[in-house]
């Protein structure tokens, strides 16, 4: 069954629904990113740090070497000019997470809606 509501109500329940779909999906985008982070001591992988707020969800890493690893620039001169990981991670890995998590927001979206 539907739930009723009132006109002057739409707001809080879309702003609710809001919040909680920057939350999932900020907290999807973290679960991904550590299992897709190449391991060699686990440090760049232990340093993804989450910070929801109402309508803002941010990942970061302060791991020196986060860019290179994860986006292929700033490459260490030790790395000879040449984006390489012990597990043959693709450069710009993040970024492809985000654009995957376009389809789950939007079915997440959805879920959330029939929920209110």
């Amino acid at each position: 069954m539907a739930r009723k509501i009132r006109l002057d109500q739409i707001d809080d329940v879309m702003r609710e629904a809001v919040e909680k779909l920057v939350a999932s999906t900020t907290l999807q985008w973290t679960a991904r990113v550590k299992l897709a982070t190449p391991v060699d001591t686990g440090r760049l992988r232990a340093a993804w740090q989450t910070d929801i707020k109402p309508l803002e969800g941010t990942v970061t890493n302060n791991v020196v070497y986060a860019e290179p690893v994860c986006f292929g620039v700033n490459l260490p001169s030790s790395w000879g000019g040449t984006y390489r990981t012990r597990q043959g991670t693709v450069a710009g890995f993040p970024e492809l997470i985000g654009k995957e998590l376009e389809q789950y927001a939007r079915k997440e979206y959805e879920r959330i809606k029939r929920g209110i």
